[in-house]
């Protein structure tokens, strides 16, 4: 859904929120309509809401005031989680009033963050190349394979990189008579015999594409592995194994392929088996997305149990900017990384771009070089790299 603010009676802004294929029981929740219309899938009910109720309190308040403007929000609510207005009509104001207030101040967008951050860099992207498990219609169990081209000396170079590679991949998949549809964020989405294949099939597209994978290209991983786990025991490649036995595949990935990151390799409760891993010391990111849901209380016992050592940032799991920044600051003060990430089922809003560039985040996840919800956020970090900020070049 859409949400338009107006400053002193004029149009000044418009955020939309996304949505997820794939998302954590743990999330604030959409608010849908239910019913018939749309297969259920409707937003008049926070449609209404925004109309009604959130316009209501919002109006007269101070537009750069974001975190006032946040905690009318949350308090309209008034539940723990954004079911009673819904977590999609709320991160609309919230994003919408976020995005007004940078051009009342006439800054860029990825320079009205209120707060204090680290300088402010041009991320790496995971770039997703290869769809399967809830994002495609395959038998790949691995929801995400993604190139990571951090080894250039600016944005643009890598950018390009990583679209090379997306290209080469095409033309290996082709060749094979892999070459069916692509998933829900533009990878493509062959059926393969086995997960490991995936990896195979992202290094030989990394070397076809004339680039070094272990010193400029390297690959990331989105297990989403709820989506395969019933009762602590996990459905891979055919078999039933525990998270000890999973964690042992990864580890064998992790000592034959350039990976650099595993998002999601265990079940969003299998708390144990996210221990057990990241004691194993692998030299990667062992980031937390359905473990957390940019929720800070999750990622509060993450940090104490030492589940993992990064966190993936998506602003529709809290419902608003404030509450966005404020886990991310949480993970900077525990030296977790932060991946700022798009959904799967996305828009053409590019506000993720600006908030990963001022948070001086340094990584940010926004799906395959094709379709215009993905492209529309690698096209403004395009537009910022024109201000000659640096990249976060280095994995």
């Amino acid at each position: 859904m859409e949400v338009d603010c107006f400053v002193d009676g004029l149009f000044a802004s418009r955020a939309a929120v996304p949505s997820g294929a794939s998302t954590g029981s743990y999330e604030a929740v959409e608010l849908r309509d239910g019913g018939d219309l749309w297969h259920g899938s409707g937003v008049e009910k926070a449609v209404k809401n925004v109309n009604t109720v959130l316009r209501e309190i919002l109006v007269g308040s101070d537009v750069s005031d974001q975190g006032s403007i946040d905690k009318l929000l949350i308090e309209a609510d008034g539940s723990g989680n954004k079911s009673i207005m819904g977590a999609n009509a709320i991160l609309g104001c919230s994003m919408a009033a976020f995005r007004a207030s940078s051009l009342v101040r006439d800054v860029p967008l990825w320079q009205n963050l209120p707060g204090t951050w680290p300088d402010p860099i041009l991320p790496v992207p995971l770039m997703n190349i290869l769809n399967g498990g809830a994002h495609a219609s395959t038998n790949v169990d691995v929801q995400e394979f993604m190139v990571v081209p951090y080894g250039f000396s600016n944005f643009d170079s890598a950018l390009r990189a990583g679209t090379e590679t997306y290209h080469a991949l095409k033309k290996s998949l082709e060749e094979k008579g892999l070459l069916g549809g692509i998933g829900d964020e533009g990878g493509f989405a062959p059926s393969l015999q086995k997960n490991e294949d995936g990896l195979k099939l992202l290094v030989e597209a990394i070397e076809k594409a004339g680039y070094s994978s272990e010193t400029q290209i390297g690959i990331a991983l989105d297990v989403a592995a709820s989506e395969f786990c019933s009762l602590n025991r996990y459905s891979f490649d055919g078999k039933e194994i525990d998270g000890s036995e999973l964690s042992d595949i990864y580890s064998s990935w992790i000592e034959k392929y350039p990976i650099v990151s595993i998002e999601d390799p265990f079940d969003e409760d299998d708390w144990e088996s996210w221990v057990s891993f990241t004691e194993r010391g692998h030299d990667i990111k062992v980031i937390g997305d359905d473990l957390y849901v940019t929720n800070p209380s999750r990622l509060q016992r993450g940090i104490e149990e030492a589940a993992s050592n990064s966190i993936l940032i998506k602003p529709n799991q809290i419902g608003t900017v404030t509450e966005t920044l404020e886990v991310m600051r949480i993970a900077n003060t525990a030296g977790f990384d932060c991946v700022v990430s798009h959904r799967s089922g996305e828009t053409s809003d590019d506000t993720i771009a600006d908030i990963a560039v001022g948070t001086g985040c340094g990584w940010i996840k926004t799906g395959a070089p094709a379709r215009s919800d993905r492209t529309s956020k690698y096209n403004q970090l395009l537009r910022i790299s024109e201000s000659g900020l640096p990249y976060a070049k280095g994995a």
